[in-house]
């Protein structure tokens, strides 16, 4: 009688052990939904993340620079903002500021659609924006947008980063950005097709994940109609700039 009660309870113990690798299989392969602890799986959920705080060591001038973005919502639906500050002399030489809806599409890529407006230099400019933002193989971070504007006006931007991990706490992020443009604009000093190219190397040391320190040097050139804009204005058509800042998310 003992012989046969420790048979069945070890037959009970190989059933729960199957259904329970059964269960695990059909999880990883999504055939089955695990319950998740108070059943909220999609949160709202926002950040803000400050990309560059920095000033840089011009040759006739120490412009502040401020690159950031925030977003709210799911996992599959965000409005994002996006800043861009140039102050040079107390004064706001250029400002950028964007509306987005983005909507996932793929693991790591989100397709964001809205609307941009210049309001630094004058006149300003507004733009419809379609954009793609993720991350690609081998780790580069592309945030790329194209750009429609009043009068046919249309502009392409695409900025790639790389961060390369020296410690946990010690980063080196290099970044590019190249700016084409549709069609001159001598009101702003925009020359059609390649506009600009700007390239920086920055090192980080994270004291905490949410704040890191770092100096670095950015360049940056103009190229083609917008180099001739330059000359005229009597502005450099080529800058390399040492620059100290901050990088902070929370």
């Amino acid at each position: 009688m003992k012989k046969k009660m420790n048979e069945k309870i070890k037959q009970i113990i190989k059933n729960k052990h199957r259904r329970l690798i059964a269960y695990t299989l059909l999880t990883v392969l999504g055939l089955a939904q695990p319950v998740l602890a108070g059943g909220k799986d999609d949160p709202l959920l926002s950040k803000v993340m400050i990309d560059q705080l920095e000033l840089r060591d011009a040759d006739d001038s120490n412009p502040l620079v401020l690159e950031g973005q925030a977003w709210l919502g799911k996992d599959l639906h965000k409005l994002w903002l996006k800043a861009d500050v140039e102050r040079v002399a107390g004064e706001t030489e250029e400002l950028e500021l964007q509306a987005l809806y983005s909507q996932a599409i793929a693991p790591y890529w989100d397709l964001q659609v809205g609307l941009r407006q210049d309001s630094k230099p004058t006149p300003s400019r507004s733009w419809a924006v379609l954009g793609l933002q993720g991350l690609a193989p081998y780790f580069f971070e592309v945030d790329s947008a194209l750009f429609i504007g009043e009068g046919g006006r249309t502009a392409l931007r695409v900025q790639v980063e790389y961060e390369l991990l020296f410690t946990q706490q010690l980063i080196l992020s290099s970044e590019l950005e190249a700016n084409f443009y549709g069609q001159n604009d001598s009101n702003l000093g925009i020359g059609s097709g390649l506009s600009d190219l700007q390239a920086g190397l920055r090192l980080r040391y994270e004291i905490r994940r949410e704040f890191a320190p770092y100096i670095g040097i950015n360049w940056q050139k103009s190229y083609g109609n917008s180099a001739g804009y330059a000359r005229k204005a009597g502005h450099d058509v080529q800058d390399t700039q040492w620059v100290l800042g901050i990088r902070a998310w929370f």
